[in-house]
């Protein structure tokens, strides 16, 4: 039974390994996330539910919209592996001191998060979140983890991904978001489904206004290339 349950273990961890690592190349055609929000919506029978989808490169995205999602969502990003240490610390903290429940994931975590497993919360999905993270931190450059973010990001309910935000919002390719643009699409990424792009509130304007602010920070539009150039990250 021990041998038996140590040969599943390895397949498990070779498998997904394996699929971790051909994402690097492959893109996927849906993430888990989508899988469930679209298979919910069909189930409830919401006639207010519309796929939105479409893959498109990192070079067909402005630049603007990477750095507003940095900037917005996590600024250590091209120096960490994949876990904000301090962030963690400071939300465990936050959390023991009041009811809402303070996040800390980077980029990395909630790409592991969207593309591999469920919603909810739990110390299971917690622990293959870290474990998905991990690899795609070993496989991935950042631009490729950068990449998948803003292509199965949801941006509103049933939209996802840049190019299909860009169509409906803005009604133009990713290509052409600007600045403004793209931190409107980057205020509304912690809830997407409740703080809407297509009629922003006066605290997304705010969250807007800040995230412009915080965007000539980050480094403006050469984040990317600093991001190549930083010690130790892959290309």
């Amino acid at each position: 039974m021990l041998r038996l349950c140590g040969l599943v273990l390895v397949t498990l961890l070779l498998t997904t390994a394996g699929a971790v690592l051909l994402l690097r190349w492959l893109d996927p055609p849906l993430s888990a996330y989508m899988a469930e929000t679209t298979l919910s919506a069909w189930h409830a029978h919401d006639s207010t539910y519309q796929f939105r989808h479409h893959w498109v490169d990192l070079r067909q995205i402005s630049p603007n919209l990477p750095l507003a999602v940095v900037a917005a969502e996590d600024q250590k990003f091209p120096e960490h592996w994949g876990f904000d240490v301090e962030a963690i610390e400071k939300a465990y903290s936050m959390n023991g001191h009041t009811h809402r429940v303070h996040g800390a994931s980077t980029i990395s975590q909630q790409v592991a998060k969207n593309l591999f497993l469920w919603s909810g919360r739990s110390y299971l999905r917690k622990g293959l979140e870290a474990y998905f993270t991990v690899l795609i931190e070993a496989f991935w450059p950042k631009r490729r983890i950068l990449e998948m973010y803003l292509n199965i990001a949801e941006f509103g309910y049933g939209t996802y991904g840049a190019e299909a935000a860009a169509t409906r919002y803005f009604h133009k390719p990713a290509a052409q978001l600007t600045r403004s643009d793209a931190a409107l699409l980057a205020a509304v990424l912690p809830n997407p489904q409740h703080l809407l792009v297509a009629a922003p509130s006066h605290y997304i304007e705010q969250r807007r206004a800040w995230i412009l602010d915080q965007m000539q920070s980050v480094g403006g539009e050469d984040m990317l290339a600093e991001i190549d150039a930083y010690p130790n990250r892959r290309r």
